[in-house]
């Protein structure tokens, strides 16, 4: 099978990346001409746009920034979809948006995939990070091959649209684990607590979590550079306020969410790293939550495994 990926930003070129490692046929296209061309010194083919990626492959990838800039790309390569062609949409994006999407390839007469990751950059670098994919079982199966060299663990959540609610909440819980490390370490820190001893103590506690045995260490290390910035956490926790108000529930710690990382915002920068966030508690109590030993960027240190499809206990 020929594959097109579009989008090679921090995740997308990471999981292209895989693809290409692992020896498939792949094209690849973005606006920035430097991203395609670090791929195709990898063995990638460059593609010429959109939808020339689609005419000529069978499954094309899309990982991009946000739902209007998902949108133009299908709406490009739409008069190229037929039979035999798959949309994989891989970017954490809005549930009506992807389905009405999906429904534009399923009528021109190709598949459509709704399959977004989580786990982190550093385990899409090296094909261990989680996919969720939404969509037939016929399709799941032809696609699952090529998932398998992304990602660890597949999880066929059902119809499309499934995927990306289930991404935004992750997204949200994943922010609401920064938010409260931040808190917990800077507390800590006033108590004066070793900081190599107090990460130790919540890595091995009921209270520990994957945003705490990643994030903290680059909190702690002073990098903060986590490979995620804030307009991307606004984009998902906006995602999943919505999906509460289209139900009717009343949430109380999003809001304060939203309204804490849009201060982060005002503060470093639209695009700060979100691991920013703990800066706005060193601001108020004059410390330096930081402590030696801990590492600069995350590196995902497990070997590298072909993937699995998860079954779902029922």
């Amino acid at each position: 099978m020929k594959i097109g990926f579009i989008g090679l930003g921090n995740v997308g070129g990471k999981l292209a990346g895989s693809l290409i490692r692992n020896g498939l046929d792949v094209t690849v296209y973005d606006l920035n001409p430097d991203f395609v061309a670090g791929k195709v010194a990898d063995g990638a083919k460059a593609g010429n746009s959109a939808a020339d990626v689609m005419q000529h492959c069978d499954a094309v990838i899309t990982c991009l920034p946000s739902p209007a800039a998902c949108d133009a790309v299908v709406r490009e390569m739409l008069p190229h979809v037929g039979p035999g062609k798959i949309w994989m949409e891989m970017s954490t994006t809005d549930a009506e948006e992807v389905k009405l999407l999906s429904a534009l390839v399923i009528a021109a007469g190709g598949e459509a995939v709704d399959c977004p990751v989580s786990g982190g950059c550093h385990r899409a670098d090296t094909g261990n990070i989680s996919i969720y994919a939404g969509c037939t079982r016929d399709t799941f199966d032809k696609v699952l091959p090529i998932l398998t060299h992304m990602g660890r663990r597949i999880l066929h959540v059902g119809d499309i649209g499934v995927s990306s609610t289930l991404k935004v909440m992750t997204n949200y819980l994943a922010t609401m684990n920064l938010l409260s490390v931040c808190e917990a370490l800077t507390v800590m820190k006033a108590a004066g607590m070793d900081m190599g001893m107090t990460y130790e103590a919540i890595a091995m506690s009921s209270g520990t979590s994957f945003v705490h045995e990643t994030e903290s260490q680059l909190i702690l290390s002073g990098s903060r550079d986590v490979n995620f910035t804030m307009d991307l956490i606004q984009k998902d926790i906006g995602l999943f306020q919505d999906i509460a108000d289209r139900h009717s529930v009343p949430l109380e710690l999003s809001p304060l969410m939203i309204e804490m990382m849009t201060d982060g915002q005002k503060r470093y920068g639209v695009r700060a790293q979100s691991d920013r966030m703990i800066e706005r508690l060193e601001e108020a109590t004059g410390l330096s939550v930081t402590a030696p030993g801990f590492p600069q960027e995350l590196v995902d240190d497990e070997p590298e495994e072909r993937g699995y499809e998860v079954v779902v206990r029922r």
